[in-house]
């Protein structure tokens, strides 16, 4: 795989990725808590989002 086709992760993989299951990514991506993109009809999450996701969930741990 290459550098271009690693920045957008299907929802499989970013589930994965997160160790989530596909079903709680679609709800977080319907909140709005973590950004996709769509391409034709697939909807993909860049390799940033789910940077920013993860430091959201670390800033909120800090401040509980």
């Amino acid at each position: 795989m290459t550098a271009r086709q690693a920045r957008l992760h299907s929802i499989p993989a970013a589930a994965e990725q997160l160790g989530i299951g596909r079903s709680h990514l679609y709800v977080l991506m319907g909140a709005g808590r973590l950004r996709f993109v769509k391409v034709g009809k697939r909807r993909l999450i860049p390799e940033d989002a789910i940077t920013e996701f993860i430091a959201a969930l670390s800033a909120q741990s800090v401040d509980a």
